[in-house]
């Protein structure tokens, strides 16, 4: 009879997948990586964007530990964790921003051969969330203008050969679930259900429409307990998680995953793997020392109740333990939380990436 695996021989399990996770990049083992989401994987589109509303991390403390302590538009305080992912599959880190691509002078970043990033911190699934935010249609469409430019350069059949190869990442949903519980806070069981499926639907849609102009292995990173960030525990009277925000991201998730496996079954040579920073982070609170953190409720950088009543500014609180936090600011993880992370994702077991990790969608040449 099999062993039963247990939380902490998890936990055990994350833990030597961050001692090895260098080891593994070398070479990369994809022709281009294509990134879509929110600020969870923006490394700076929205430097670029006009208006004073537009989420920014362009400024320190953000990227302090990013080399030459450069504070680059990331929501971290060095990589965020489409960069360790890129490094696992032999990328120097994540493709530049689809807006500064024009002003690269190697042609093959400047084409889009190695791979870009659309995602826009602030935006989501839905057109209406954010403002002045590039929003997860408008990243397709900016692919579609890059994908016209690529086939102009080496062929439409050249192009459909190297994006059928290529990895598209996704990593969005959690501004959506934000911006409906602001508007209501207290949902019923109806209108949670109504607005996931929404949220699925349109996703299914993005989907589909990246499909349709040549991606076919799509890398999608769920949702985390968003609940248990410090920004909702800030709003919390007793500090705690708070559950409606979870619920709706359980149900995003659950969601997501019937969905990818629907597209695998219809659309010939559809591949994906979901990685689970749900289950990552929640290893996390659950077994903190053990992976090697103290502090998994306060945000290292903020201001306010958890360090959560604002983001992480010049003039924040800083800690000096980084490496020991779960958060990095109010909503977004810390350095070694995403290499933590990535090292599961790409690597680790079916409780971490599911119906494959990220290395074997990447290494699957059938």
């Amino acid at each position: 009879m099999a062993t039963a695996v247990t939380p902490a021989r998890h936990a055990l399990r994350l833990l030597a997948l961050a001692a090895v996770w260098v080891s593994v990049a070398a070479a990369a083992k994809v022709p281009a990586l294509y990134v879509f989401g929110d600020s969870t994987a923006d490394v700076g589109s929205n430097n670029y964007l006009p208006g004073s509303a537009v989420p920014r991390a362009n400024f320190p403390h953000n990227g302090i530990d990013f080399p030459t302590s450069r504070a680059t538009g990331r929501f971290s305080n060095g990589y965020n964790g489409i960069d360790f992912l890129a490094l696992n599959m032999g990328f120097k880190r994540s493709p530049p921003p689809f807006l500064s691509v024009a002003n690269k002078t190697n042609k093959q970043i400047s084409q889009g051969l190695l791979g870009v990033n659309f995602a826009s911190a602030g935006s989501g699934i839905l057109d209406t969330t954010g403002d002045s935010i590039v929003a997860m249609s408008k990243q397709v469409e900016q692919f579609a203008t890059l994908r016209c430019n690529i086939s102009a350069r080496i062929s439409r059949e050249a192009a459909d050969d190297v994006l059928s190869r290529s990895l598209f990442l996704i990593s969005t949903g959690g501004n959506d679930i934000f911006a409906f519980f602001s508007a209501n806070s207290t949902p019923t069981a109806a209108q949670k259900q109504l607005f996931t499926a929404n949220l699925v639907s349109l996703y299914v849609n993005h989907s589909k429409a990246l499909y349709a102009l040549g991606a076919r292995k799509f890398a999608v990173i769920d949702v985390p307990p968003i609940g248990c960030c410090p920004y909702p525990r800030s709003l919390h009277p007793l500090g705690a998680c708070i559950d409606v925000l979870n619920e709706l991201t359980r149900g995003l998730n659950k969601g997501v995953k019937d969905a990818m496996h629907g597209l695998s079954v219809t659309l010939s040579g559809f591949k994906y793997s979901i990685g689970s920073s749900h289950a990552v982070v929640q290893n996390i609170m659950k077994h903190p020392q053990r992976l090697g953190f103290k502090e998994v409720t306060t945000a290292c950088c903020g201001s306010g109740r958890f360090n959560g009543k604002s983001g992480c500014t010049p003039n924040a609180t800083l800690c000096d333990n980084r490496h020991e936090y779960l958060f990095w600011d109010l909503l977004h993880p810390t350095h070694a939380t995403s290499k933590l992370a990535a090292a599961a994702i790409y690597n680790g077991s079916l409780r971490f990436a599911a119906p494959v990790n990220f290395r074997q969608l990447v290494e699957d040449l059938s």
